[in-house]
């Protein structure tokens, strides 16, 4: 045993108190009123983000028959549906595109939306242990849910692709423009979800909204109709307030070079996006605070 004379014991206890003042320390403490959005914090959690949205993909497809061709499955007979009651019988018009291809487009980054939705509001509930255990950016959590249906949204870019080739159809030079309305299908289903996984926090039966709210806003969406349609300007304008008109005008504008280039009802559809995602941020982080307690 070693035994410290009354000469070197002072100089240990220093130190180590040297030492322990030079580690990083975190208070966690409620706060009052509006916050601060802390977005610095989500660049310091990066692999945890990563890693939850990796946990979530392998998660969708694990212990599954058919795996990943769910991703394929859905918007691809949803477009069957479509082309079969609404092209063939209801003879609704496509801008001149054959309608399979024209619903199909729409319907790809609709999924992507709808499957971020559904994840994100509904994501704390199913982190709920994680939430209590530890502390990091709970932004993270319905970010990852979302993320993770990237996947799903390449596998069914894919087929896409294949189809418009088998039509004839070749993607123009628009098509650098593609991410930028993949980020406005992104921004727009954040937005709604921190709403919706916020609220869900304190009542759980918004839960059971979210499907009757995905189903009403497909409909209202332009996805088995165009929105040429709708020919009076004020009218356009005010049915671009739904973001995802301008997310699939957009990606019609941009694979399948239709008249519907970026103009007002994609300025309105990327405004309204904006506003749902500074909104949703500032609401979900001053709720926040109670997740832990109430969760």
């Amino acid at each position: 045993m070693k035994i410290l004379n009354k000469q070197t014991a002072p100089i240990a206890v220093n130190s180590a108190l040297s030492r322990d003042t030079q580690l990083p320390h975190l208070r966690i403490q409620p706060s009052h009123g509006w916050v601060s959005l802390k977005l610095g914090e989500l660049w310091e959690y990066r692999e945890l983000l990563y890693f939850l949205t990796w946990r979530d993909v392998k998660v969708r497809y694990k212990q599954t028959v058919l795996g990943a061709s769910w991703a394929i499955i859905q918007p691809f007979f949803t477009m069957i549906v479509f082309s079969l009651f609404f092209g063939n019988l209801a003879k609704v018009p496509s801008d001149g595109i054959p309608y399979p291809i024209f619903s199909y487009t729409a319907l790809v980054p609709w999924t992507f939306f709808s499957y971020g939705l559904q994840q994100s509001s509904n994501s704390l509930v199913i982190s709920a242990n994680l939430l209590k255990k530890i502390y990091f950016p709970r932004l993270v959590i319905p970010i990852s849910s979302i993320l993770s249906g990237i996947v799903d949204f390449a596998l069914a870019f894919a087929v896409l692709i294949v189809m418009m080739l088998l039509y004839g159809i070749f993607p123009t030079v628009n098509l650098i423009f593609l991410p930028l309305f993949l980020l406005l299908t992104f921004i727009t289903s954040l937005g709604v979800g921190m709403w919706l996984s916020a609220m869900n926090v304190q009542f759980r039966d918004v839960r059971y909204t979210v499907p009757f709210i995905t189903q009403f806003w497909m409909f209202a969406t332009p996805i088995a109709y165009p929105s040429s349609l709708i020919k009076n300007d004020l009218l356009q304008m005010i049915y671009g307030l739904n973001p995802m008109t301008g997310v699939v005008e957009g990606f019609r504008w941009v694979l399948l070079d239709t008249d519907t280039a970026p103009g007002p009802i994609i300025v309105v559809s990327t405004l309204a996006a904006v506003a749902l995602l500074v909104s949703g941020t500032y609401y979900f982080r001053r709720m926040e605070k109670s997740f832990a307690d109430v969760v």
